[in-house]
């Protein structure tokens, strides 16, 4: 049910298949469990360095935020060329890679981690002026000055995307009209500016969008440059780009974001003219890797209404149950594992086993009959599925995490 990531297909038994491994062997250790395909991110990331402009300064980097399971990081990182981070532990997780490209972004830093930042030649995308003092107050005169991005507030956003991250008041990256006094404070006080950092929105499924977006961050980013009177080493374009969860959806045009931003780049401003270019992807490089397994132990009628009841739940898969930026709650794709092939029986809910109306993957779906025993398996689960879960919620199991 839903648009299931093409690719993912049925084994002679009838039993999902996930890269190279049986749906039913990944579940034989107990459920729940979310299993991500290598080869698909493996080929993601090809497709995007295919659709790109072979500009030799265009860089990616991988978000952290995303999926920062340590196998799929370990994984990821020789296919990509830095990693963004947004919190201590994810740092943790990515600093043994060092001298690997690193940038920090996100608000509320503590004095520990722009220290940790400052000392271990980390990019510092810093949010406000106070991180900037920060900095300054940790540098070491006698080592290397600290690696500092400013984070910008843009006067735009990504128009259509599932969040807006710029355009109006923030708590994300100073407002772009104070950069330039800044980025030359920075500069006075002899650290090592790194460029800019601009991140409109997340998860658009639209060319144009994402495409107008790049071209307005550059063209910003030329502004704050010229009123600093100095090139940018660096510009992180930021994201944006989506993956279909629901009836309806189609996927992102990367050739033609590839094909405008080619054109966007042959025109920029001189000031810009050896300027590295970042774009920051994690949720279309993962996101459709990740298959969430959960396990039927109910099945059960109320009022004229099937229930499968799993052993999984939003305490694992928040974002299935809509309570993760959903403003009117959708079903992600859903499948019964087991039965990959067959065809659609009977309407059902699926629901987890917490005790709570909202813990809901799927409302009212056309699937082929389910029993007890039976796995359900939910697609799109590889961002933002176990690290953005309340995990911890009426103290359930915990779910296992494999890559295949």
């Amino acid at each position: 049910m839903g648009p299931i990531p093409a690719g993912f297909a049925a084994g002679a038994d009838g039993d999902l298949l996930i890269g190279r491994a049986r749906a039913s062997d990944l579940v034989r250790e107990g459920t729940p469990v979310f299993a991500y395909d290598r080869d698909r991110i493996e080929e993601q990331i090809r497709l995007f360095r295919a659709a790109m402009p072979s500009y030799p300064g265009l860089k990616l980097h991988y978000a952290v935020k995303a999926n920062p399971n340590p196998d799929l990081l370990s994984f990821i990182q020789p296919l990509v060329d830095g990693f963004d981070v947004a919190s201590e532990r994810e740092w943790h997780e990515v600093v043994r890679w060092d001298p690997m490209p690193i940038s920090w972004a996100g608000p509320g830093k503590t004095e520990l981690n722009v220290m940790d930042a400052v000392c271990r030649g980390v990019t510092l995308n810093i949010e406000s002026e106070r991180e900037f003092k920060l900095a300054l107050q940790f540098w070491d005169r006698e080592v290397r000055p600290p690696q500092i991005a400013v984070r910008v507030n843009p006067p735009f956003g990504l128009k259509g995307s599932g969040m807006k991250m710029g355009g109006l008041a923030s708590q994300f990256g100073v407002d772009h009209e104070r950069v330039a006094p800044l980025v030359r404070r920075i500069i006075e006080a002899g650290a090592e500016w790194r460029g800019l950092h601009v991140y409109a929105g997340s998860q658009s499924l639209s060319a144009e969008a994402v495409s107008e977006m790049q071209r307005a961050t550059v063209g910003l980013a030329a502004e704050i440059a010229t009123e600093v009177g100095a090139t940018p080493p660096e510009v992180n374009l930021g994201g944006g780009f989506g993956i279909p969860y629901f009836a309806g959806d189609e996927e992102l045009d990367i050739w033609a974001v590839g094909a405008a931003l080619k054109e966007t780049l042959d025109a920029r401003p001189a000031i810009l003219g050896d300027t590295k270019f970042v774009i920051e992807l994690g949720r279309w490089l993962v996101g459709e890797a990740g298959v969430y397994l959960t396990r039927v132990v109910d099945r059960k009628v109320s009022r004229g209404k099937t229930f499968l009841v799993v052993d999984g739940g939003l305490h694992h898969m928040l974002a299935a149950s809509g309570n993760f930026g959903q403003l009117l709650r959708r079903n992600y794709p859903v499948a019964v594992a087991n039965r990959f092939g067959a065809e659609a029986e009977e309407e059902v809910t699926v629901v987890g086993c917490l005790c709570t109306p909202l813990d809901l993957l799927a409302d009212e779906v056309m699937l082929p009959r389910a029993e007890v025993g039976d796995v359900i398996a939910i697609f799109c689960a590889g961002a933002y599925g176990l690290s953005a879960s309340p995990q911890a919620f009426l103290s359930q199991a915990e779910a296992r995490e494999v890559l295949v």
